[in-house]
């Protein structure tokens, strides 16, 4: 029995009245979600990053040659503010993964663009971080993935992600 399923049992003894058999997708989701989150940090440091740093180049990357986005299409993609953004953008600027200009046509608009020194680094982090995630679902079997994909698409359809998951 693992964590979450002990719990449930607990509260079953403690509190037979209280349903709370939504434990059994919610609590090991929030728990898992946590545990991941460690193991894909760990590999983002190997290359002097954080997660939200591989996120905004790796945003830049699949956008495609030149791999330049408006800060706007940046919060979009990564569901973020545009404050958050702003301050994100200069970090990795002084990093030089990134450069920012202002479009010749349109004074009002400015394009962030991944570096090739950034490139560099989140093609070598995406080529660890893809092994990792593999590793992290290496147990189950391809129908218990299939089964699980499905199951986390209705989840997010029922919250209302909007498609984020």
């Amino acid at each position: 029995m693992d964590t979450v399923g002990r719990v449930i049992e607990q509260w079953g003894s403690e509190r037979p009245e209280l349903d709370v058999s939504a434990l059994e997708v919610v609590g090991r989701v929030s728990r898992l979600a946590g545990v991941i989150q460690v193991k894909l940090d760990a590999v983002f440091a190997e290359f002097g990053l954080q997660g939200w740093e591989f996120d905004v180049l790796a945003t830049l990357r699949r956008a495609g040659a030149p791999y330049e986005l408006t800060p706007g299409q940046l919060d979009e993609a990564l569901i973020i503010s545009s404050g958050t953004t702003t301050h994100r953008l200069k970090k990795l600027e002084a990093r030089g993964f990134v450069s920012r200009r202002q479009d010749s046509e349109d004074g009002r608009v400015w394009w962030v663009r991944l570096t090739e020194e950034g490139r560099a680094v989140q093609e070598a982090a995406h080529n660890a971080h893809a092994a990792n995630e593999l590793r992290i679902i290496a147990g189950l079997s391809a129908a218990d993935r299939a089964a699980l994909v499905r199951g986390l698409k209705a989840l997010a359809t029922e919250v209302d992600m909007g498609g984020q998951a």
